[in-house]
């Protein structure tokens, strides 16, 4: 009789945890969540921050679909915007991850998010959701204060962030002062030089703003030593935009599970 009433006792844990399982998000049809990730220039630090932000937010067992398109990038450093070959590109590569089964896409190049608002509507008829990185990290960035500081290592990245900033600002009716800052010479330096010239750049401006933004998701590593250093409010978009993905999941109707629970290296710091 013991034997049954432990029997019942461990199909009942069984069952209760199947049940709180399918709730939060893993589903029974064995149909993984697959997200595509569209990068134009890729580092180590890049995708490791970018894949670990978003297994955080959707869980392990997301299937990532990762795209590159380094010749936009190259075509944009080339004439400093966004022409119609190097936006041509990132569109069809939006649709091949559409062919390929992804059920929304996130695009990490901060130098393309106009391409990105131009194809929305296409998004929405197609149910993919189409995410632009940045975009959760501006809005967070005007809560948080009225001037902001965008750094970026390719002057490309700038302007958009730019006209970002200024668009959720005046959604959420609030004015901003927004200071940019090119930290030229940085891309491609690894990871000390980096820092140095990084911490060179945002002492010249760091008692003028509020908030910094990281315009490019590959300085993210860099979050917290700035944030310590300076003691200011900094926000790169690697969490942002994991965050923002897994909203569109939401709105779409795909239930999500997060696996750990994240803090900010230094979105949270100083302020």
């Amino acid at each position: 009789m013991n034997k049954q009433r432990k029997l019942l006792v461990f199909v009942f844990i069984l069952a209760i945890a199947t049940s709180t399982e399918n709730l939060y998000g893993q589903q029974n049809s064995n149909h993984n969540i697959k997200v595509a990730l569209i990068y134009t220039g890729t580092s180590p630090e890049l995708v490791e921050s970018v894949e670990r932000e978003i297994k955080e937010q959707l869980g392990v067992h997301v299937e990532l679909m990762n795209y590159a398109v380094p010749s936009a990038l190259e075509e944009i450093r080339k004439t400093g915007y966004v022409t119609a070959t190097p936006a041509a590109k990132m569109v069809k590569t939006y649709m091949e991850a559409v062919e390929a089964g992804a059920d929304a896409i996130l695009n990490i190049c901060s130098s393309v998010g106009d391409v990105v608002y131009s194809v929305q509507d296409l998004a929405k008829y197609l149910g993919v959701p189409i995410v632009m990185v940045n975009d959760e990290m501006c809005r967070e960035a005007v809560r948080k204060g009225n001037k902001i500081a965008i750094m970026a290592t390719l002057s490309t990245s700038i302007e958009p962030t730019r006209n970002i900033l200024l668009r959720v600002s005046r959604e959420m009716g609030k004015h901003v002062e927004v200071v940019t800052v090119l930290v030229d010479g940085a891309y491609g330096l690894d990871q000390e030089q980096f820092k140095a010239r990084m911490a060179a750049e945002a002492e010249k401006i760091a008692d003028q703003v509020d908030v910094i933004v990281f315009a490019q998701g590959s300085m993210a590593y860099c979050e917290k030593f700035i944030a310590d250093r300076f003691q200011k409010t900094v926000l790169s978009n690697s969490y942002f935009g994991a965050k923002a993905l897994k909203n569109a999941l939401i709105d779409k109707g795909i239930a999500v599970c997060s696996t750990i629970q994240h803090i900010p290296d230094g979105s949270d710091w100083g302020m």
